[in-house]
């Protein structure tokens, strides 16, 4: 027996019309080729902006001063 809604729609059958319907429709508009391309530029650009971000932070940083500064915030902190 069909799984019907209360109003008396055959569920499988609306399923069925469905993937028909959609499933061929948005794969034909769909170039999966373009997709990956497009997918894969916008990686590489990331990986080398990210590149170029992290050695000009890196090399304004002076580690030593920054441990300083994080060492008396510690300590003023216990103070107050």
């Amino acid at each position: 027996m069909a799984k019907k809604t209360k109003s008396g729609t055959d569920i499988e059958q609306v399923k069925k019309q469905n993937a028909g319907q959609y499933g061929t429709e948005f794969a034909s508009q769909t170039n999966a080729q373009e997709v990956r391309s497009q997918n894969q530029q916008a990686s590489n650009s990331s990986q080398s902006s990210q590149g170029q971000y992290g050695t000009e932070f890196a090399s304004q940083t002076d580690v030593q001063k920054v441990k300083k500064q994080n060492q008396q915030a510690e300590s003023n902190k216990g103070q107050s």
